[in-house]
């Protein structure tokens, strides 16, 4: 009789388990990442957004008290139709040139890729370098737009261009515009190198002209690029702040006055950081609803 020995043997992994390991461990580091600078400071934010405190005096517990000051006061609801508005028209605008763009070098002529590099400039340029230059040409005093529209004699006199609250808007939606536009072009621009040549001569073949290729061709084709672009661009320009900021700074009379600068003042220049997390909370919740949108919206195009 043949006696085996129970302890001689030992558990060995198989190669799944071992994956798992390995794989939990490579996660473990981006987990503790993720709870140290997004999750926690999420939580926070909502918990001093319970407090009326300047950081240095006592609390006082207020509960949500700053969150129906938000609905009922008429300032905040100015500042996020402000947001609003520049952001739908800052994202338009960036499709309008960036999908025209896009197309222009879609097809190939010659210096196509010297053309596409200088385009692509604005976008590599830090924010704060671009806002200064800007203020620099829109200066009432100094600055080359006023300096070439006297010469022209279009005005008659100095112009203070970003302390008017009729221009001052849509000049920053206009720079704006020439600083995000290279995404969404070089987005669309990888979107056009997928669609077939095949399904563009066939179409032609079946008499469709430029309208209908784009309708019934292009569009369709491009439709995941076209929202996820949308949704990023979407969320990157509301809650957008160093571009206005250099420019502006919200003003003048509160023109430009997006959310994200009215949060800045409430918190480092009124030093109310309650009032300032509870708008936070409310822009991550509007962000997070339109997060949503975009899920909800490539779900059913996969579907």
């Amino acid at each position: 009789m043949i006696t085996v020995n129970k302890h001689q043997y030992k558990p060995v992994l198989t190669i799944h388990q071992k994956d798992r390991i390995w794989g939990m461990l490579f996660v473990i580091p981006s987990f503790f990442a993720l709870v140290l600078l997004v999750i926690y400071p999420m939580l926070n934010g909502f918990y001093v957004s319970l407090f009326n405190t300047n950081l240095v005096s006592r609390n006082t517990y207020v509960g949500l008290k700053y969150y129906g000051q938000l609905f009922t006061k008429p300032e905040f609801g100015n500042t996020l139709f402000t947001s609003l508005k520049f952001t739908v028209l800052v994202v338009c605008g960036h499709f309008l040139v960036g999908g025209l763009f896009a197309s222009l070098l879609n097809k190939p002529f010659p210096g196509r890729s010297f053309f596409r590099m200088i385009l692509v400039l604005p976008w590599v340029i830090p924010e704060v370098s671009i806002g200064l230059v800007w203020k620099w040409i829109f200066n009432p005093v100094y600055g080359i737009i006023n300096y070439y529209l006297l010469q022209w004699k279009v005005i008659s006199e100095p112009v203070a261009w970003l302390s008017n609250p009729a221009t001052a808007f849509p000049i920053v939606v206009f720079i704006s515009i020439w600083k995000g536009f290279p995404l969404i072009m070089l987005l669309i621009s990888a979107g056009l190198q997928t669609i077939s040549q095949d399904i563009l001569e066939a179409g032609i073949i079946d008499g469709a002209n430029r309208m209908q290729s784009v309708v019934y061709i292009y569009i369709p084709s491009l439709k995941p690029v076209i929202l996820s672009a949308i949704i990023l661009d979407t969320l990157w320009w509301f809650k957008h702040f160093t571009l206005v900021w250099m420019t502006t700074a919200g003003g003048p009379e509160s023109a430009t006055n997006l959310v994200s600068i009215d949060i800045y003042k409430t918190a480092f220049e009124y030093f109310q950081y309650g009032q300032a997390a509870a708008r936070s909370v409310v822009v991550f919740a509007i962000c997070l609803i339109i997060s949503i949108i975009q899920r909800g919206g490539l779900r059913e195009k996969k579907g």
